[in-house]
């Protein structure tokens, strides 16, 4: 799929900002399942200054410093995204993962938004054995999220625990992201959050923002997404930007700056596609 995306961040104060200093983390990945094309950042008013480096996890980060002042700020990220499906993973039993675990500790152990809990009970979820099939226990659990809560924007905020998702049983794709998490990683299965894009074409939800999904390494598969927000694998329509343990490593902007009072953050994404042959 031909995907050419534009995501605007506009903050909007009651008086006069300065020095404002943000973190973006909007350029999507390049990988053997996605291309990059280009990718443009755009700022306004002019930035005095914009450096990139690769985090951590090796997620490209712009560092946008706008010294003068200023009541509005608008970043735009323009990029041009090709992107291969999924293949579905072939059948595994849990035990493969024994002989992996050791390489990927930080995406097992507890995170800040993903602390340790009894996740598979609170949620229900009955816990596989050791020769049961990890793929198809992934696509079960991606199934029953998909029907056990329900989507609703303004139901969380990005501060909403997964103990307080359990209770509500709605909110958005990032909360579906962290419970699912927290069961993966408390029956020993590595699991990241993903932070992205989604082309929906009219019948996937999470499509006017930037979505979320976790990744689960499978042996023989690498490292496969599940949407349990649209119950679906993370394939083509599915543009990745990076990845974490939870959703503070990937987070698309955040930033510092002085002065401005109350402000407002407006958030705009357009994600226009089509199929290739």
């Amino acid at each position: 799929m031909r995907a050419d995306i534009r995501h605007v961040t506009e903050y909007v104060y009651k008086e006069p900002a300065w020095d404002s200093f943000n973190e973006v983390r909007l350029h999507p990945e390049a990988s053997a399942r996605q291309q990059l094309k280009s990718f443009h950042l755009l700022v306004d008013p002019e930035a005095s200054s914009v450096t990139t480096h690769r985090d951590y996890f090796g997620s490209i980060v712009h560092h946008v410093h706008v010294h003068e002042r200023h009541q509005v700020l608008r970043i735009e990220a323009q990029a041009l995204v090709t992107t291969k499906p999924l293949t579905v993973p072939p059948p595994v039993p849990l035990s493969a993962l024994d002989d992996l675990r050791s390489e990927v500790t930080e995406f097992l152990i507890a995170s800040p938004r993903v602390p340790k809990g009894d996740w598979p009970e609170i949620f229900g979820v009955a816990r596989p054995g050791p020769n049961d099939d990890l793929s198809a226990f992934l696509t079960d659990l991606t199934h029953q999220f998909f029907h056990q809560f329900s989507y609703k924007p303004g139901a969380t905020s990005v501060r909403t625990t997964i103990q307080e998702f359990a209770k509500l049983q709605q909110g958005v794709c990032q909360d579906f992201t962290h419970a699912m998490l927290g069961v993966c990683r408390t029956l020993g299965i590595p699991a990241r959050y993903v932070s992205g894009y989604l082309y929906s074409g009219g019948e996937m939800i999470g499509a006017d923002a930037t979505h979320a999904w976790p990744e689960v390494l499978i042996p023989g598969a690498g490292w496969v997404g599940f949407d349990p927000t649209n119950d679906v694998l993370a394939g083509e329509k599915h543009i990745k930007i990076g990845h974490g343990r939870d959703y503070p490593d990937v987070s698309p902007v955040r930033g510092t700056f002085y002065g401005g009072g109350q402000g407002r953050l407006d958030v705009e994404v357009r994600v226009y596609g089509e199929q290739q042959q």
